[in-house]
């Protein structure tokens, strides 16, 4: 069977890690006389291997996830591998990266297009935030639940993706009667709760759902701000636009060999 991938995804030059398989046979490097350029075979071989990372560490855990493992995954030599990375941690980092880039990119680009309302735009890049990340299930179990085993520059990045989430909640399309700082610390704990429950659903095997959070996240990101009528009415949008008995199709991580 194909795998989906989510709308966001499928004409982005970039896609997140995890989308495709790091064998790839499109991104294979031909030998011939018309050579890639070093730079070029390198970014290509570093485009595999966070696929191949983000599939190993869903499917074995970070701790089982084994260098040799993620090279054969992503058909790229740990020579190769080195060259890009001190090790393991470092590629970890360097995938995690460049895949909230790209989900953060997405996010803006879907609250920017959604409107002068805030309630609009906040929904919009909650919307993209669930379904980019249940259409590439690996990477938000890479992501979200084996980020904890990754050690401690992993949760500072995770902490500083947080932050960036902020981003979304601006002072001046929100309402709370509040002082600035206390303002500030209900973002966090709002974005916080997401956060918490986003990863529980993922934790247990059940990312490709998270769509069907939206009307409840929804609810939780406004009603600090707006007030529970407000809150209320924009969940009930969600709930409206979703058409009765159709559940969107969502990715499944493609199916890896056995490991030997």
């Amino acid at each position: 069977m194909g795998m989906w991938i989510a709308p966001h995804l499928a004409s982005d030059p970039t896609p997140l890690p995890g989308a495709r398989l790091g064998r790839d046979p499109e991104r294979a490097i031909k030998r011939g006389p018309r050579r890639l350029s070093a730079e070029a075979v390198a970014a290509t071989q570093r485009d595999r291997l966070f696929d191949g990372l983000v599939h190993e560490v869903a499917a074995h855990g970070y701790d089982n996830a084994r260098v040799t493992d993620i090279c054969r995954a992503a058909g790229v030599t740990r020579p190769a591998f080195y060259a890009l990375f001190a090790g393991k941690e470092d590629a970890f980092l360097a995938t995690y990266r460049h895949g909230t880039a790209v989900l953060l990119r997405l996010m803006d680009e879907a609250y920017q297009q959604a409107g002068p309302e805030w309630t609009d735009a906040a929904r919009a890049a909650l919307r993209t935030l669930l379904e980019v990340l249940a259409s590439v299930p690996g990477f938000a179990r890479m992501a979200l639940v084996e980020i904890d085993a990754a050690g401690p520059a992993a949760r500072r990045e995770r902490d500083l993706l947080l932050a960036e989430f902020h981003r979304f909640f601006p002072p001046t399309r929100r309402r709370a009667p509040l002082s600035d700082a206390d303002e500030e610390l209900l973002v966090t704990a709002v974005v916080g709760g997401i956060h918490t429950t986003v990863r529980q659903r993922v934790a247990q095997g059940r990312a490709t759902e998270l769509p069907q959070l939206l009307p409840v996240l929804t609810y939780a990101i406004t009603a600090p701000f707006l007030g529970p009528a407000a809150a209320g009415r924009a969940a009930h949008t969600v709930e409206a636009d979703a058409t009765p008995g159709v559940t969107a199709p969502c990715a499944a991580d493609p199916v890896l060999p056995p490991r030997p």
